[in-house]
């Protein structure tokens, strides 16, 4: 386990940039700890964005990679790590929707209900839905679909976003609701097959 000192002024963030520069030094414990700080909450985020959990875990690894390359030119404070990492993330992801376009979906692929869970035809509603979704976001400029993807299916703030995307929150605020209008656009053509009302 990493046993550097770590002086946290700015809380979690000022840690994880010790850690990354702790990993240049040649601390590879330093590595571990700080992947099991970040590697979580991007794993989330990709799987949300890609719907593939196989899919996600490589864009994660990949995004991993590319923090070990950087460590050595870190520059505290510019930018925080996790944001960093966030926005790599999302890019890989942004990246792998564009180029796998289309998702089949086999009725063999989704297992029988259980008790209380969604019957075997809700599943397949909810994932054409996702794929649609996916396949449509697929086909928004590159910032937008960033944004959207971030508010939407992660979940998050527009501040968080902002830092993601490094621009202010109107700018944020613009591109997903500019997103969200080009999505309704594309998807209006198929409400009845995905299952979708106007109640």
């Amino acid at each position: 386990m990493y046993q550097g000192s770590i002086e946290a002024v700015d809380g979690a963030e000022d840690e994880d940039a010790a850690l990354l520069a702790a990993y240049a030094s040649g601390d590879l414990s330093a590595a571990r700890v700080l992947m099991a700080r970040l590697a979580p909450r991007s794993l989330t985020q990709a799987n949300r964005m890609l719907g593939d959990r196989s899919e996600a875990e490589d864009i994660v690894q990949e995004a991993m990679v590319r923090l070990w390359r950087q460590a050595p030119d870190w520059r505290t404070g510019e930018a925080k790590v996790s944001t960093w990492l966030y926005r790599v993330v999302a890019n890989l992801c942004t990246d792998r929707l564009r180029s796998r376009r289309r998702r089949d979906v086999s009725i063999d692929a989704v297992a029988e209900p259980e008790s209380g869970r969604p019957s075997v035809a809700e599943d397949l509603q909810a994932e054409a839905r996702m794929a649609a979704l996916r396949n449509a976001l697929a086909d928004l400029p590159e910032r937008q679909a960033q944004a959207v993807a971030l508010r939407h299916l992660e979940g998050l703030s527009n501040p968080e976003i902002a830092g993601i995307m490094d621009i202010g929150i109107e700018a944020v605020e613009s591109l997903t609701a500019r997103g969200k209008r080009t999505l309704a656009a594309i998807l209006a053509g198929r409400k009845d097959e995905l299952g979708f009302t106007d109640d």
